[in-house]
């Protein structure tokens, strides 16, 4: 029997830590690229900060529940002072509108920073990522910039111990874990963006880090893995005010299949906008968003299941709060992405 628990134990552990060291996935990415693409680094022309809170599908024990703040802007007087879609301090025109389409131009080259703290709980593992970006914008063209990314941190990657319950908890093997762990962490990005359209692609992960959770007499291993990601967008306009925009990511990590999510957002002057989202195999989701003032925005999203899990998942609830600081342009909605 001790056998037989010893085995169920380190199967169930190993499948929680394939689990922990992938890294979390999230509805509103297309609200928060940053995420995703360290290349957006200060893309917008004020300080950009936002935090979140996913809780995977809930109703199941030990489901994901992922929190994270991100923070970036620009660099340079030539960007923030002269940025050729600049609006005058008062506000201006609308940025998902058809006459500031038209009159688009490529921002002026410049750089941006940013920090991303990403905490990701599933069952007794969190991984905790803490990332610095920085990305450099140059203007290919009148209407067309190319921004180059790159994050580079730390990976920390907690067992809880307590919330693991056993037939023997004196067991030796539960004394010699390595349940406390840091690792180095690394991804790069690049990104081409338009007055109606963006193309990124992105590497999350790229040094593939072993981690171990060993005993005298044995030793676990689980390998981290690069994730990619390639995402594209374009807007379409119903009318001077309203515009629709759909977008798809691909995301490959091997070996799993390569995946895809299919979204289209449809927004309403600068005021509000609503959406919705498909993952391959996994869910649909509905999306809605607020653009309360020049200072805050809101954005919300549930996902319906409709992998194997549906059986026990309530579904996913997932909340976006943005902070727009130092806008001296007064503008409610973003300038350089969607």
């Amino acid at each position: 029997m001790k056998r037989i628990l010893f085995i169920a134990f380190n199967f169930v552990l190993f499948i929680q830590c394939v689990i922990a060291q992938q890294r979390p996935q999230y509805t509103q990415y297309i609200f928060n690229s940053y995420l995703l693409n360290p290349a957006l680094s200060g893309i917008e022309n004020y300080t950009d900060v936002k935090t979140g809170y996913r809780s995977q599908w809930t109703g199941l024990d030990g489901a994901p529940v992922t929190a994270y703040l991100s923070v970036n802007m620009p660099l340079g007087q030539n960007f923030i002072q002269g940025d050729a879609t600049a609006f005058p301090a008062s506000g201006g025109l609308n940025p998902a509108s058809r006459l500031y389409t038209q009159q688009y131009q490529a921002a002026e080259p410049h750089h941006g920073v940013g920090l991303t703290v990403v905490s990701d709980k599933a069952g007794p593992f969190t991984q905790t990522n803490i990332d610095a970006t920085y990305a450099y914008h140059l203007g290919l063209s009148s209407k067309l910039n190319l921004a180059v990314g790159v994050s580079a941190g730390f990976s920390h990657n907690v067992l809880n111990l307590s919330e693991l319950t056993t037939a023997d908890p004196s067991d030796p093997i539960f004394n010699s874990l390595n349940n406390n762990q840091w690792k180095p962490d690394l991804g790069i990005g690049v990104w081409a963006y338009a007055s109606d359209y963006f193309i990124g692609l992105s590497a999350q992960q790229i040094l593939p880090q072993n981690v171990y959770i060993t005993s005298k007499a044995n030793t676990y291993q689980n390998k981290t893995v690069p994730q990619y990601f390639l995402t594209g967008g374009f807007k379409f306009f119903l009318s001077d005010e309203v515009t629709l925009i759909p977008s798809v990511m691909l995301k490959y990590i091997q070996p799993i299949p390569t995946t895809y999510d299919i979204n289209m957002k449809l927004s309403f002057a600068d005021k509000f906008w609503i959406g919705g989202s498909y993952r391959h195999d996994d869910s649909y989701a509905g999306l809605v968003g607020l653009n309360l003032s020049s200072f805050v925005n809101i954005g919300y999203s549930y996902d319906v299941t409709t992998s194997a899990l549906n059986t026990v998942s309530n579904g996913t609830h997932e909340i976006v709060i943005g902070i727009l600081l130092n806008n001296r342009y007064k503008v409610s909605s973003a300038q350089h992405t969607f």
